[in-house]
Order: C-alpha cells, then structure tokens, then sequence
C-alpha cells in the first residue's frame, strides 16, 4: 500500500512539475525562468520520491495524515494567508504567515521565529526586486502614508 501511495504521489508531483515548466516557456523574456525552475525542481523531487518508492523493500500499510489536526491548522492558516495577500501586500501577509504558522502548530520559540520570518522576507525582496528585477506589488500599508515600496 505504501509504495503504491508513494508512487502515484510522485508521479503526480513530477507531472505538475514537468507542464509548470512547459507552461513557463511561453512566457516572454527572462519572466519563465522562475516558474520554470520551480516547476523542474517539483518535476525532479516528484520523480525522486517515485524512484525511491519503487526501490523500497517494505511496502506496509500507513495513514494518510499523521497529525489531522495540525494539517487542518495549517490549511487555514494557509487560507487566510491567501486571503491577506491582497489587502496586505505579499511582503506583510508573509511575515504574518511566517510568524502565525510556528505559533499556531506549537513553536514556542517567538525570537527564533522572528529572526527566521526576517531572514525569508530579506531574500524574497533580494530574488524578486534585485536578481529578477520583478519587484513585487505595493504594500497597502505604505500606501497608507504615502511612501513607495
């Protein structure tokens, strides 16, 4: 049962993989090359986890979900962090993300976190506004007084 499961999941991975990067081709100038680096990336986990499956010798019996509850945190978390982008801004919601996620599934360690949420938001303005040059929209809150972002 197991590798079955873990076969099927890898080949779907690798199969999302494999059209975001073809799907990222018919982008214009250099905007493709992150989907498709993201896309080939997926494309070579999801074959990494069917290869591994396949080469298992135990194949037993498993659940689905080890821990429902804290899927289920993090799933409406996750929304709610989807929902916020807009109105927000990528930047804000993220750092909200990135300190309401650990909270919330039992990380009690608030600095740790905080270091870690400002480290992530420092390299997503370095990859998207410095090496991609594709600064990423707004943020409401400095709309708020007038300053640019």
């Amino acid at each position: 049962m197991e590798k079955r499961q873990d076969i099927a999941l890898g080949l779907v991975f690798a199969a999302f993989g494999i059209a975001a990067a073809w799907m990222a081709t018919g982008y214009t100038g250099a905007s493709g090359n992150y989907p498709m680096v993201l896309g080939l990336l997926l494309a070579l986990l999801g074959g990494a986890v069917t290869v591994r499956a396949v080469r298992a010798t135990r194949n037993e019996v498993r659940a689905l979900v080890d821990a429902p509850a804290q899927m289920i945190i993090a799933a409406v978390i996750a929304t709610i962090y989807v929902a916020l982008v807009v109105p927000l801004g990528f930047y804000t919601a993220s750092f909200l993300l990135m300190l309401a996620l650990p909270a919330a599934l039992g990380f009690r360690q608030p600095v740790y976190a905080l270091i870690v949420a400002l480290v992530f938001m420092a390299l997503m303005y370095l990859v998207f506004s410095v090496l991609l040059e594709k600064p990423l929209p707004r943020e409401a809150l400095l709309s708020l007084f007038g300053s640019g972002a």
